[in-house]
């Protein structure tokens, strides 16, 4: 392990906002991830629910409102640098929202956010992880 290294996982939310037949992407403005699209999420906050991070993360994000109503799954997110050593351990938990208002506009830490339905996001998410997410987030939405 490198000197700055994590030393435990680290617990983000991952955020699943439907309007519609659409749900709502960033693409991500820092690491682990950076330009890759992605759900709105991040770490939470110490003293803070999940629903609570995730609600804020999306506001954040992408200055959408959501109520937060279940937990879908929990992904892990671990990735080494080229030397093997570890650079980032994410225990992401997907949680699922429903949208109140607002259009997504890129803040924070995002480089873009926008709608995109099931088949976009296919061809968008590069990390098969989240798109087995997505299809998991479709399929429970019936």
């Amino acid at each position: 392990m490198t000197i700055g290294a994590p030393l435990h996982p680290r617990v983000g939310v991952g955020c699943i906002v439907w309007k519609g037949d659409r749900l709502l992407l960033v693409r991500r403005g820092k690491p682990p991830g950076y330009g890759e699209w992605s759900l709105p999420g991040g770490s939470q906050e110490l003293a803070e629910t999940l629903f609570a991070a995730a609600e804020r993360e999306v506001w954040e994000e992408t200055g959408v409102r959501a109520r937060a109503t279940a937990v879908l799954t929990a992904v892990d997110n671990i990735v080494h640098d080229t030397d093997g050593a570890l650079l980032f351990h994410y225990t992401i938990v997907n949680v699922l929202a429903d949208w109140l208002c607002g259009d997504p506009v890129a803040a924070d830490d995002v480089l873009d956010a926008r709608w995109a339905t099931l088949e976009q996001a296919d061809g968008l998410v590069a990390w098969d992880p989240l798109r087995q997410v997505l299809h998991l987030a479709a399929a429970r939405r019936g």
